[in-house]
């Protein structure tokens, strides 16, 4: 799952340029996106209002609005941090990787230990009350994570794990509509399935389905070790 930058882009690169990304921003600001994340992730965003946000927070709701004009602000400027940290880690996995089936391991418990801790309203929040910071989460999906999957899967059939007579193309679009599926809610409420599970069920499904036998045989080397 990433985008082939060839040479010019590293991982150090993509630190270097995160970090360029955070300095820009001012100590404060930043402060106050980190906590306002993990409060909007605990208890959603719809549910949480400006003045329970600065209570949260332990400060007035008139320093908030030193540095955001408003909720909706605050929410893209999130949103913004998050893309640029899945960019980071996700070409970190890949260079750590030892191959295309250990980057999809490394990849997909990088999500897993993102979403065990968001309320699952907060998707829905997005889409139907922030549709500016829902959009920059959809282009994120559509063309950086899409990218992913798709080098990830050049990158199996090159090593010769992934099968090469699919359409990586295709098969990158279906993983991305199966997660789209997941994070709706629709097929697997909230309430009847825990949302880890499904998505590390979803990962092991992948594979499967795109391995060879020398994959399957590392697959399942790899699956008995955990």
């Amino acid at each position: 799952m990433k985008i082939n930058y060839g040479n010019f882009f590293c991982a150090n690169c993509f630190q270097s340029l995160f970090f360029i990304y955070i300095c820009a921003m001012d100590e404060r600001k930043i402060e106050i996106l980190h906590k306002a994340a993990q409060v909007y992730m605990r208890y959603g965003i719809r549910s949480v209002t400006m003045d329970d946000l600065a209570r949260e927070l332990g400060i007035s709701k008139k320093t908030i609005y030193i540095y955001f004009k408003d909720k909706d602000e605050i929410i893209k400027e999130i949103i913004n941090l998050k893309i640029e940290a899945d960019k980071l880690n996700c070409e970190i996995s890949r260079q750590d990787s030892t191959n295309a089936i250990d980057e999809m391991f490394e990849i997909s418990q990088f999500i897993v230990e993102t979403i065990k801790n968001i309320n699952p309203s907060v998707f829905y929040d997005l889409q139907k009350y922030h549709p500016k910071a829902w959009e920059l989460l959809e282009n994120h999906k559509w063309s950086f994570v899409y990218s992913q999957i798709l080098n990830n899967i050049q990158r199996g059939i090159a090593e010769g794990l992934y099968r090469d007579n699919m359409n990586p193309e295709l098969i990158a679009r279906m993983h991305l509509a199966k997660t789209n599926m997941v994070f709706s809610g629709e097929l697997f409420p909230i309430d009847q399935y825990d949302i880890e599970d499904v998505f590390i069920e979803l990962f092991r499904f992948q594979i499967r389905g795109m391995a060879n036998e020398e994959g399957l045989k590392y697959l399942i080397k790899r699956l008995t070790k955990e």
